[in-house]
């Protein structure tokens, strides 16, 4: 799945920016703007989970967005289950509600070519903002159940994300807390799970450097932690923005 989203990613996330098409300055700007990111992740974190076996992995994606606020997108990753592949394909609205305030509703739908009954669909919201020199978002996440790869199960995940730039250098501090909650149970364990980070980047022109320190609380009875990737770990990315 995708870390959010991100680096959705989620992740953590890869970093994407907004080119600038030359035009000419009588002309009408473009309603549409294309954006997208390749990036090589030491590891694939989704909600502090190891998707990849804690081995490294490439990532990629875009997004075409419209003025209206409409977008749809996919991104792509390597995995450690399946047929080696995760494809999202995602897709909604999101507008500047206030100054300095977006709105963001949509959904995802997670893919794994070849493997069957595995794909999952995901509604979400988040509001994101600035505090002070900050940006920070906070968002929800819903996989309803009834899917045929969750049964009847389903599961919720809820967020906060918060970045703040160090003034005239090109480093950013990020953090992340997120808790997910989950009907399912395994091995007796049921599917409350903290997750967080802390890291900082550096950017240069398209390129983007990141590294975090990844955590969960989930239990380690039986070595159930460590056995899912779900352990503390230092993580690093390196992206490219276009």
């Amino acid at each position: 799945m995708r870390i959010t989203k991100p680096l959705l990613g989620a992740l953590l996330l890869a970093a994407t920016a907004t080119p600038a098409f030359a035009q000419d300055e009588t002309e009408a700007p473009d309603a549409f703007t294309i954006t997208g990111s390749a990036t090589v992740v030491s590891d694939y974190r989704f909600r502090g989970f190891s998707q990849t076996n804690e081995e490294a992995t490439i990532q990629g994606g875009f997004t075409v967005a419209h003025e209206s606020g409409l977008y749809v997108g996919t991104w792509g990753s390597g995995v450690g289950f399946a047929n080696g592949t995760e494809i999202d394909v995602f897709a909604g609205f999101a507008k500047e509600v206030t100054s300095g305030v977006t709105f963001d509703i949509g959904a995802t739908l997670y893919l794994y070519p070849g493997a069957s009954d595995s794909s999952i669909i995901e509604p979400y919201v988040s509001v994101s903002g600035t505090v002070g020199p900050a940006s920070v978002k906070a968002g929800l996440a819903w996989a309803p159940g009834g899917q045929d790869s969750l049964g009847d199960d389903s599961a919720v995940y809820v967020y906060t994300d918060a970045a703040i730039g160090v003034p005239s250098t090109p480093f950013k501090l990020k953090g992340h807390v997120g808790f997910a909650k989950s009907d399912s149970f395994l091995g007796g364990l049921d599917g409350d799970v903290f997750d967080y980070s802390v890291g900082a980047e550096v950017s240069w022109k398209a390129l983007t450097l990141g590294v975090a320190y990844v955590n969960t609380d989930a239990p380690r009875l039986g070595g159930y932690k460590e056995a899912v990737g779900a352990d503390g770990a230092v993580l690093f990315t390196l992206g490219a923005a276009f």
